[in-house]
């Protein structure tokens, strides 16, 4: 993976790759039908509930994450570019239950918006996944503050990476 992107849109780009042993069609209808994303989307141990889901260019998936402790948590994604089975690109944004962009709940510093693309490719059988994010109309502060949580955003990402091969299994 080269290091330095040349059309990059962003100046700090998070890279997440993850190797699914599934096809890439099966792969890709996971990410985008609203009854398989509720079954392993999210931080482990929090329960998505789905409030809109419409894929489509400037359509949107809404919902809330739900820890078993109570704690709650609104987000959302605004598609921007749907290329099944190759291609998923969307805004992502922490929001109310009315769906309005709000900050997160955990800092002031973090960027309003993300710009995320979910690449698939075919390899031997398996699906090679490609999560590339960062954010968008940032302030630097907001930028330093997305670098600063790369490691822990690595880490939230492969406990719902590893959701998503236990729900695999499960079909």
């Amino acid at each position: 993976m080269p290091e330095n992107q040349a059309a990059s849109s962003t100046p700090a780009e998070l890279v997440i790759t993850r190797t699914v042993k599934a096809p890439r069609e099966l792969v890709f209808k996971l990410w985008t039908e609203e009854e398989h994303l509720k079954r392993w989307w999210g931080p482990k141990g929090f329960s998505l509930e789905v409030a809109q889901f419409d894929l489509r260019p400037g359509g949107i998936f809404h919902f809330s994450m739900k820890s078993a402790d109570g704690q709650e948590m609104w987000a959302k994604f605004v598609y921007r570019e749907i290329a099944a089975p190759e291609k998923l690109v969307y805004v992502n944004s922490f929001s109310d239950p009315e769906g309005k962009t709000v900050r997160a709940p955990f800092s002031d510093a973090w960027p309003l918006e993300v710009l995320n693309t979910a690449t698939f490719a075919e390899q031997d059988g398996a699906t090679v996944i490609t999560l590339r994010g960062g954010p968008i109309n940032a302030t630097a502060e907001e930028q330093r503050m997305f670098q600063s949580m790369f490691e822990s955003m690595q880490q939230g990402f492969a406990g719902t990476f590893d959701q998503l091969d236990e729900y695999l299994a499960s079909l």
